[in-house]
């Protein structure tokens, strides 16, 4: 069973993980406890003035502003990101490979000690590949496509598709998808006018125009969201994801 303080904690970080009001019920499921025992430890947190919102039967929000040491770490949650850096160190491109091993030496740094096995020894394993860095057949520099995605820069591309004829697409990129056996970048086609998945292996050239895509990163996010669960986009003829 969780220690009780242990349970405080996970609850202000199921709070913190939330932009909506949680309810007991949810944070009972998780936690696995009844929801008594969770309006206790709510009323617990509230008493301690961490600024917590709302009430039994609406949900409880944690206040936006509201932080704690960034590095209280459950041995839950130092396992999951050695295993997903180990995952990116295998398979990502040379910087975020390298990235992915500095997050693993900067947390084993300053975890208290008895957590620092958790990190140096670890109970989980990503399946390492042979390679090196860039072990797949990308002709494309890949940290240009990450670049381009945090700026919101549109890219003029040089794509040849499974049927080997070669086009030119000016796109805005979304996000960088990465699988075992290839790299994928979702991006608006402004030549199709609707979205696509370009295969980086597939890409014969990539340049950054420094021309801003025009729409907000979180708005192309969730028309691309909308797209891939099958919803009709916007159907207001000023916008680029209206059907023709």
């Amino acid at each position: 069973m969780m220690r009780r303080a242990d349970r405080l904690f996970q609850i202000i970080q199921i709070l913190r993980r939330s932009a909506r009001p949680v309810t007991g019920a949810a944070l009972a499921a998780e936690l696995e406890v009844s929801t008594r025992t969770v309006y206790r430890d709510m009323a617990d947190l509230i008493g301690q003035r961490v600024p917590v919102t709302g009430e039994a039967g609406f949900g409880y929000l944690l206040a936006a502003d509201y932080d704690m040491p960034p590095l209280m770490l459950t041995p839950d949650e130092i396992e999951a990101v050695v295993l997903g850096s180990q995952w990116v160190a295998e398979r990502g491109d040379r910087s975020l490979a390298l990235a992915a091993r500095d997050v693993i030496a900067k947390i084993a740094a300053v975890v208290p000690a008895h957590l620092r096995p958790f990190v140096e020894q670890p109970g989980v394993a990503a399946k390492p590949r042979l390679g090196g860095f860039d072990h797949l057949d990308t002709p494309v520099d890949i940290t240009r496509l990450r670049n381009a995605i945090r700026d919101g820069l549109k890219l003029r591309l040089g794509y040849r598709s499974a049927s080997g004829e070669t086009s030119e697409r000016t796109i805005w990129p979304i996000v960088l998808g990465y699988a075992e056996t290839e790299r994928m970048l979702i991006a608006w086609c402004e030549l199709r006018q609707d979205f696509r998945h370009f295969r980086t292996d597939r890409m014969t050239r990539v340049d950054i125009t420094g021309e801003a895509i025009g729409v907000r990163t979180g708005d192309l996010r969730r028309h691309w969201q909308k797209w891939r669960a099958g919803q009709i986009a916007d159907r207001d003829p000023a916008s680029p994801f209206s059907s023709p």
